[in-house]
């Protein structure tokens, strides 16, 4: 066959007389392996053979004649119609399931397809100086604003005073995803206020510490920064957008496979949690449904000499543990934090009588130093200093640690950070032709309860050349923003 009308007349002559007086479909419909549509060329000559029999053995039926565009005309329209059940019979399944469909199924295991987050910028100024003593100020990725309606929003990238500059446009995202996120600064309420206009910050997130110790400071009053009156004042003048915007086929497809079929589970209790919003990562420890090989009296003692958990504490309620790795913009503590988000939403999934221990994960903050080698990129000649100074420099520098983020954000917990993993994510960067002395730095202690800091770590955190970090079966990985340690070349 040249295309796809054109037939040779073995397939004509192997559509036989029963075929041709039958529905011609026992191989084709629903089959052990799926829906088989009946394929355009089938079609075609299964017409072919039934005019031939039904009008003349010797009709014209050749390519250019009246008769046969009328056939294949005829066997297109069957075609789409085969095309169109297939589709439906595909719909029926969450692993071939699209768009309504897939929607439809997820609600029928009570789980909506979840909105994305709204996203936008803000600009951030300085209300005067930094005060003696501060030689920069840095809010880290993840700080929280607010607004006086009470919208929780998160800062995208880390931003830093220092040297003069007053004044940064910052990226903000949303913490509550949905079309709650998409504020709009130019809504008014009844008295005339702006209840959408982000303008304070949320001083309860323990990264804004350095902020505040600066209010003091300045000698700005107590909670000042609360009500948008503090040393970093925030202009919010176009709306937030995307929160809109909803998981896609593939990253729905893939939480809903994922999601277990019963209750009263761990599984079932972790798939709850992993959407509760602020919440990176989350495994529930049931000591008490299994054997529990992790405790290091597992192997030491021979078979009914005692039990393989750990020995019950009578004196406590809780029966599983939830271990809860948060996002960088989440708050756990607190009456309106991530952990009664969590305990919140476990209620209803959590057996009667069993209480679930909700733990905070140990976040192990970490740099990435490395030499990077770059070619065509529009760098100015001078020193090295000079050149990591320059505004290209810098911008390679945010859209480097956009990749690395990339790679850490999904980490799962314990799940070690490879060097290889952040070298392949500063290559896949165009005009990054090298990257040399790469060393992972650790800091000793977490930077703070949340999420990441800004600091300079101490030298003794320095791993070796290309060393992986090893974490514990409690600890997940969070990447510091610390544009300094990237030399760009």
């Amino acid at each position: 066959m040249t295309d796809g009308t054109s037939l040779d007349l073995t397939d004509v002559l192997a559509v036989d007389v029963t075929v041709t007086r039958s529905s011609a479909s026992p191989n084709f419909g629903v089959t052990a392996d799926g829906f088989l549509p009946k394929p355009f060329t089938r079609l075609l000559a299964e017409k072919i053979a039934l005019a031939q029999q039904l009008i003349d053995p010797n009709l014209d039926l050749s390519s250019g004649s009246v008769v046969r565009k009328l056939l294949e005309i005829t066997a297109l329209e069957d075609a789409r119609t085969w095309a169109s059940l297939a589709a439906e019979y595909d719909d029926c399944f969450v692993g071939t399931a699209r768009g309504r469909a897939l929607s439809d199924l997820g609600a029928e295991l009570g789980i909506a397809r979840p909105f994305l987050t709204a996203t936008g910028t803000v600009t951030l100024t300085l209300a005067q100086a930094l005060p003696t003593g501060v030689t920069q100020l840095v809010l880290p990725r993840g700080s929280r604003l607010t607004t006086p309606g009470g919208h929780r929003i998160a800062l995208a990238a880390s931003a830093t005073f220092a040297g003069g500059l007053t004044s940064i446009p910052v990226p903000v995202t949303s913490f509550d995803p949905g079309p709650v996120g998409n504020i709009d600064p130019a809504v008014t309420d009844a008295t005339g206020g702006h209840p959408q206009r982000i303008d304070r910050w949320e001083i309860a997130d323990t990264k804004l510490a350095a902020m505040l110790a600066a209010d003091a400071l300045a000698k700005f009053p107590v909670g000042a920064s609360a009500v948008g009156q503090g040393l970093v004042r925030i202009q919010h003048t176009q709306a937030l957008t995307g929160g809109n915007g909803q998981f896609d086929d593939d990253r729905y497809r893939a939480l809903l496979l994922a999601a277990p079929r019963s209750v009263w589970t761990p599984e079932s209790i972790a798939a709850t949690v992993a959407l509760v919003p602020g919440v990176r990562q989350v495994a529930v420890r049931d000591g008490w449904g299994g054997l529990d090989l992790s405790q290091s009296i597992f192997g030491q003692f021979n078979f009914l000499e005692r039990v393989f958990a750990a020995d019950r504490d009578l004196s406590s309620p809780f029966f599983v543990t939830v271990l809860v790795a948060p996002t960088d913009a989440a708050v756990f503590a607190g009456p309106t934090g991530l952990r009664a988000a969590v305990q919140q939403a476990i209620r209803d999934v959590r057996p009667i009588g069993i209480f679930p221990d909700v733990v905070q994960a140990e976040q192990v903050f970490f740099a990435v130093q490395a030499d990077i080698q770059t070619s065509g990129v529009p760098l100015p000649a001078g020193s090295v200093a000079s050149r990591n100074s320059s505004p290209s420099a810098l911008a390679l520098k945010q859209r480097l640690a956009a990749r690395l983020h990339a790679v850490v954000d999904g980490l799962q917990l314990s799940q070690p950070v490879r060097a290889a993993a952040i070298t392949a994510a500063l290559m896949a960067e165009p005009g990054v032709v090298d990257v040399g002395q790469l060393h992972l730095v650790r800091f000793p202690n977490p930077v703070d309860g949340v999420g990441s800091g800004g600091q300079t770590a101490p030298d003794n955190g320095v791993l070796g050349l290309d060393e992986n970090l090893l974490l514990g079966a409690d600890q997940i990985a969070v990447l510091v923003d610390a544009p300094d340690k990237l030399t760009v070349r």
